[in-house]
């Protein structure tokens, strides 16, 4: 059996500059997990002190606090930099980029559609920064009853698909006069989605590689599961089931944006010698 690894996967930018200042930074608590890699926290934890809490009202001696990659919501960042302790922000840049339009945005009376999931830590930060209506949805009929203003500007969560952000946009263009589309999806995720296609069409076997509540790693998960039904999401080598392989000639890996290559690494070896 062959393995390959698709063209592109693995660590972003954001995720590489994250943990670079993680590993600076040191003795800090970070406010909820920096990445969705829980691998990669209890290596950070282990190696450079930094611990996670769940939320600003955690904190409690600490004197170094450490925004994640997702964002915080406006009000929790507020708060932070009117205390005493040292704020390290570090928020992926490209998931900065949505907070600041929907902030103008809103200030200029549009309103605010985002597409993503609610209740993922990057849109509850993302939406925080609009002043009046804000709309979250992940399909385009969830609009349908709601009366928009014949201003809207659209935005997505940085790690969707981008077909169905094309989708919301031309459903908003069909009932609003003025529509302002902003495409925040991040390209490393969209050159992760498209490598995973071309090469589960390819595989008989896919291995997604990443955190389980990483929702860019659900979706390279899920667009393998549509090109190759042997599809498997695992966190780590200790998931691989050695049945899966019976009979197959080509397997291929691809993982999410917070999964380290050492990591990745132990997957391929475990694969190796089955």
């Amino acid at each position: 059996m062959k393995i390959e690894l698709a063209s592109s996967y693995g660590f972003c930018f954001g995720v590489k500059r994250a943990i670079k200042i993680a590993e600076s930074a040191g003795n800090a608590a970070t406010i909820g997990p920096l990445i969705h890699n829980n691998e990669e926290i209890n290596r950070l934890a282990i190696n450079f002190n930094v611990k996670t809490l769940n939320g600003i009202n955690e904190l409690s001696d600490e004197r170094k606090a450490i925004i994640r990659t997702h964002g915080i919501t406006k009000d929790d960042l507020a708060k932070l930099k009117q205390s005493s302790i040292d704020v390290i922000d570090a928020t992926c840049p490209f998931v900065t980029k949505p907070q600041q339009i929907c902030e103008r945005m809103s200030e200029e009376g549009y309103d605010i559609v985002i597409f993503g999931d609610e209740n993922h830590p990057e849109v509850k930060g993302v939406k925080s920064y609009s002043y009046g209506r804000v709309f979250v949805v992940l399909e385009e009929n969830e609009l349908d009853d709601i009366k928009l203003k014949q201003k809207v500007a659209v935005v997505s969560q940085t790690t969707r698909k981008v077909e169905k952000f094309m989708q919301i946009v031309n459903y908003l263009m069909l009932r609003v006069k003025e529509v302002r589309v902003f495409n925040t999806i991040c390209n490393a995720t969209f050159e992760n989605q498209e490598a995973a296609k071309e090469l589960s069409k390819r595989a008989d076997i896919m291995i997604i590689i990443g955190g389980k509540n990483s929702s860019n790693t659900k979706q390279l998960y899920l667009i393998s599961k549509n090109f190759c039904k042997d599809s498997y999401l695992i966190e780590s080598e200790d998931e691989i089931d050695k049945e899966w392989f019976k009979n197959k000639e080509l397997c291929g890996i691809s993982a999410g944006a917070s999964t380290p290559d050492w990591i990745i690494q132990k997957v391929v070896n475990k694969i190796e010698k089955i």
